[in-house]
């Protein structure tokens, strides 16, 4: 099975690891009440989760599974996962196609906010091979942006978001880029005949945020990185209208936020 080339993956995710880590949200507090009864264990032996970034979603499991192993491509992210450590964590370089990992040896295989820059039969291969069976490859992600408790600044946010992704594509940044439509992650699962059950779920997590969050969340965004990089200013991404409103919206303090998340799972 052909995968392609990840090197501007692994480029749109380097140098910014430690804005990712204090930005991004955690995995939603009831993953491990939701997928742990599936798999029939209380507290996982051995938890993988492929393409792990900076560790906020391999955190997660420290102190709810005997052993974490987090799996992620990219040197700065990976280093900034090490740096919050963890006594039962250990990271790994590698990708999802291909872990390095014994066979049959995982409860449960995750993918936090990183399926879609897989390549997914490869991938859905690689988890049968290293769970049990009856263990459960679990691949979620939020829906984006959080509910803020201003609509203003949903909608501030929301504009960011769209023109980001209008000046990509004028920029030619997302020609060579491998990436998978979200909505497909079910279907994908479906046919690579590697699940004996599959379904989706839906999950709230509740967050709290103010104004310099929800700026270094827009700021967390690979797309976001790569237009910087390409030498465009805060001001020509419309980053100082988003910092305005939420400057006016949330003042100095922080505000209530809601994430929904979509869990797409599979029975080994």
């Amino acid at each position: 099975m052909s995968v392609p080339d990840y090197s501007s993956t692994v480029e749109r995710f380097t140098g910014f690891g430690e804005a990712y880590n204090q930005a991004r949200p955690s995995a939603p507090t009831a993953l491990a009440d939701l997928l742990c009864p599936i798999a029939g264990c209380d507290r996982p032996d051995l938890v993988v989760d492929l393409g792990c970034g900076t560790g906020l979603s391999t955190r997660y499991w420290a102190e709810r599974a005997k052993a974490v192993i987090g799996v992620e491509p990219t040197a700065s992210m990976r280093e900034q996962a090490v740096q919050a450590g963890g006594a039962n964590i250990t990271y790994r370089t590698g990708y999802s196609h291909e872990t390095g990992l014994p066979a049959v040896s995982a409860d449960l295989v995750l993918c936090a906010q990183s399926l879609h820059w897989m390549e997914p039969f490869a991938t859905f291969a690689e988890a049968a091979r290293i769970l049990r069976t009856g263990g459960i490859f679990a691949a979620y992600d939020y829906d984006w942006p959080p509910f803020t408790s201003s609509w203003e600044v949903d909608a501030a946010y929301i504009a960011c978001m769209e023109h980001g992704r209008q000046l990509e594509r004028e920029c030619g940044l997302t020609e060579q880029l491998p990436r998978w439509d979200k909505p497909g992650h079910l279907e994908r699962m479906r046919k690579s005949g590697q699940f004996r059950f599959v379904r989706e779920s839906l999950l709230h997590h509740e967050d709290e945020g103010g104004a310099a969050r929800i700026v270094a969340l827009l700021l967390s965004q690979g797309y976001i990185q790569s237009l910087l990089k390409q030498g465009l200013t805060e001001r020509d991404l419309h980053i100082d209208h988003l910092r305005d409103v939420a400057a006016f919206a949330f003042g100095d303090g922080v505000k209530p936020w809601l994430w929904s998340v979509r869990v797409r799972l599979g029975v080994k």
